[in-house]
């Protein structure tokens, strides 16, 4: 779809597209998201991570916008530090889920992210963050991880691929859960029908705009039903071969300032 030179919102993931891998945002990049701002383009951010995992980075961007968090589950007004909506993953379901996800894989390893903005994400043992610098909470025992109400689980397993373990979730779960790959290690069960698309949707209304008119960046699975929304999808370079394969442009990776190489080509 062609796209103009001054799309009216650009939609970004944050691990492995804005952010480098050192977890903080490029002075390019910075001064490139600036130019599109001042234009009249309005900056989304849409993100995996639950908001008390992004809050402090919002607040050191400057970022006092919208933003998707929790893997679609939370829509969170960045300026004014409040929810603006939030979707939680039903505890039995979750639980059911992860059985019916052990009786095809064997064991698992899972983790949580609790609702609200000051939630917590708990793991149980044998699971290992895939950000070292994400705050997480052990528990001894799993029941404890649905001891409040969660948006998402996390589930890691000891020996099959993140390709394979998403493919037998999904297939697993069903109806239960929605079923992403968010990042390495990172497989992820949310409320059904929630993603970063139906989150994008809600953001987009709470802005009073189309999401066909936007630009959206990212690297991962997850990243598909947001793309599909987009007038333009933009994937960065090693992204995961299934967005590679919808995206409409490929770019530097996030390490390079991909991000900012395609802002400053569409604002000069």
């Amino acid at each position: 779809m062609a796209m103009s030179p001054a799309p009216a919102l650009l939609a970004t993931d944050l691990d492995g597209t804005l952010l480098r891998s050192d977890d903080a945002v490029s002075p390019r990049t910075r001064a490139a998201l600036a130019r599109a701002t001042a234009a009249g383009t309005r900056h989304l951010v849409v993100t995996g991570r639950p908001v008390p995992n992004v809050r402090a980075l919002l607040v050191g961007l400057g970022y006092d916008g919208v933003a998707v968090c929790g893997q679609g589950t939370q829509v969170y007004d960045a300026g004014a530090a409040r929810m603006l909506r939030s979707v939680t993953l039903d505890r039995e379901l979750a639980a059911t889920a992860l059985g019916k996800i052990e009786a095809e894989a064997g064991p698992v390893f899972a983790a949580v992210d609790q609702d609200g903005p000051d939630g917590l994400t708990l793991i149980e043992r044998g699971y290992r963050m895939p950000h070292a610098s994400l705050p997480a909470r052990p528990v001894a025992r799993r029941s404890e991880l649905f001891a409040a109400p969660v948006i998402k689980v996390l589930v890691r397993h000891p020996e099959l691929t993140d390709d394979a373990l998403t493919a037998l979730a999904r297939a697993a779960v069903g109806t239960l859960a929605s079923v992403t790959m968010a990042g390495p290690g990172t497989v992820e069960l949310a409320p059904y029908g929630v993603d970063k698309g139906s989150g994008l949707l809600l953001a987009a209304a709470e802005l009073g705009l189309d999401p066909a008119g936007a630009v959206a960046f990212g690297d991962m699975p997850n990243d598909l039903p947001m793309f599909r929304l987009s007038g333009r999808g933009v994937a960065m370079a090693g992204a995961h071969p299934e967005l590679l394969a919808e995206a409409d442009e490929i770019t530097l990776s996030n390490d390079d300032d991909g991000v900012a190489v395609v802002l400053e080509r569409l604002f000069g």
